[in-house]
C-alpha cells in the first residue's frame, strides 16, 4: 500500500488506485504496519472467483487485494533511525506467544476512519482472545515508541477487496447476505477457511521483518 524508497515512501497517489495517505509523508517518516500474513490457498482464490464478480455487480470499482492479513496495529509513522529498534522490540514481546488455528468464515464491509476507501472482509469468528493477547503485546511496543495503539473492541479480518470511497449503501443488506450465501455454499469451507497463525510480520516502508510464533 505504500511504495517506497530507501528516503522513505512515495506519495504518488496514481501509483496506489487513487488511495489517499492518512498521514503527510516527510522525508525519513515510514509508513509501518504489523500484521499475521495469510498465504492464500488455490481454493482460497477460487472461493475469491466467486465473491468478486457477485460484489462488483453492485460496485464494480471493487478490485481484488493483492495480498492478504489480519491487521494487529494501525498504520503508524516510524523515523528510519527507530524501525530496528521498534522491530527489535516486537521480537521481544512476540517470543513467547504462542501460533493458533482460527477460522475466519463472517463476510464484513470495512472502512476505514477516513471514510476514503471501502473494504470487503473475513471477520475472525474464533480464537478472538489469541488475537487480542497478541494486540496487547503490539500496542505496549506502541506505548513504549510514543505511537498509536490498535483500535478498542477490533474487529479481527482478513480483506479480500477493496475500493474508494464509502461503498457501505451498496454492499450492506443485500450484497452482503448474497456474499454469506456465497461463502456458506462454498464446497468445504469449513476447512478452507480454518486458517493458522503462525508468524507475525511488521512492514516498515519496503522492509519485512517476520517473527515466528512458538
Amino acid at each position: 500500500m505504500f511504495p517506497g524508497t530507501e528516503e522513505g515512501p512515495e506519495d504518488d497517489s496514481a501509483k496506489h488506485g487513487g488511495r489517499v495517505r492518512t498521514f503527510p509523508h516527510e522525508r525519513g517518516n515510514w509508513a509501518t504496519h504489523v500484521y499475521i500474513p495469510y498465504e492464500a490457498r488455490e481454493e482460497f482464490l477460487d472461493l475469491l472467483d466467486e465473491l468478486l464478480p457477485h460484489a462488483q455487480t453492485y460496485v464494480p470499482r471493487l478490485v481484488r487485494m493483492e495480498t492478504f492479513h489480519l491487521s494487529l496495529s494501525q498504520s503508524v509513522v516510524l523515523r528510519h533511525h527507530w524501525i530496528l529498534p521498534f522491530v527489535q522490540a516486537l521480537k521481544d514481546r512476540m517470543a513467547s506467544c504462542q501460533k493458533f488455528c482460527f477460522t475466519a468464515d463472517r463476510v464484513k464491509i470495512y472502512t476505514n476512519e477516513e471514510k476514503t476507501r471501502t473494504f470487503v472482509g473475513l471477520e475472525v469468528t474464533s480464537r478472538h482472545a489469541q488475537f487480542l493477547d497478541l494486540v496487547s503485546e503490539v500496542d505496549r511496543v506502541m506505548e513504549e515508541f510514543d505511537l498509536t495503539t490498535f483500535y478498542q473492541d477490533p474487529s479481527f479480518h482478513i480483506s479480500l477487496a477493496w475500493c474508494v470511497g464509502d461503498a457501505r449503501p451498496q454492499l450492506e443488506g443485500q450484497c452482503l447476505r448474497e456474499l454469506q450465501e456465497i461463502v456458506n455454499e462454498f464446497e468445504d469451507s469449513e476447512m478452507l477457511l480454518r486458517m493458522h497463525a503462525e508468524q507475525v510480520r511488521c512492514k516498515s516502508g519496503n522492509k519485512f521483518f517476520s517473527m515466528p510464533l512458538k
